[in-house]
């Protein structure tokens, strides 16, 4: 993570709930994501992920993370990273996933009607048109993104991105660099 912010490169991180760590080892994790954003400003997003039991795998009798507690730690991952960090809860994981919108969240992920969850493929993603009513009925609306967030190189972002690649994107996004179409993930107040 450190040689991506040295680097220059907007980088994707975050944190598994529910293997067994503590409420202060969230905290701690949080902190130092924040302090390598503070350095670099390169965290572009935070996944918050819940811990779910696969079968023939070490932990297969593990209890699945509570979802009070992946919505405490989205919460607290919002008020430490404040509101410049995007902060994800995949919705194929929890079954009232909107509530999470609430605890700060502002991305799905790459929600996808084409290709699996490769992670967690026994958890389908939600239908689009169901997760863009959850997310209007929360006051939010569905907005198609690349994997770089928009603020790193639309609206005349000085993020370093080579030329090339920033100017790729330009031509895929509208002029606050969202898809021109496309699978819509992200989340956007109204």
């Amino acid at each position: 993570m450190e040689l991506a912010g040295e680097l220059g490169i907007p980088f994707t991180t975050g944190i598994l709930i529910g293997i067994g760590e503590t409420r202060r080892e969230r905290v701690e994790s949080l902190l130092a994501i924040r302090q390598l954003h503070q350095r670099y400003g390169h965290i572009q997003e935070v996944i918050v992920q819940n811990f779910r039991a696969k079968a023939d795998t070490p932990m297969a009798e593990t209890p699945d993370a509570a979802p009070d507690e992946l919505m405490w730690t989205t919460a607290v991952a919002r008020l430490i990273l404040g509101e410049r960090v995007n902060i994800q809860v995949p919705p194929n994981l929890s079954e009232n996933y909107e509530r999470y919108i609430a605890a700060g969240i502002n991305d799905w992920g790459g929600v996808s009607p084409l290709t699996i969850d490769y992670v967690n493929p026994e958890a389908p993603w939600p239908q689009l048109p169901e997760l863009e009513r959850r997310t209007r009925e929360a006051g939010y609306e569905l907005r198609p993104r690349l994997p770089v967030y928009p603020e790193y190189f639309a609206n005349g972002s000085q993020w370093p991105l080579p030329p090339p690649l920033k100017e790729k994107l330009l031509r895929l996004t509208d002029e606050s660099g969202y898809v021109k179409g496309g699978i819509q993930r992200y989340v956007h107040r109204n």
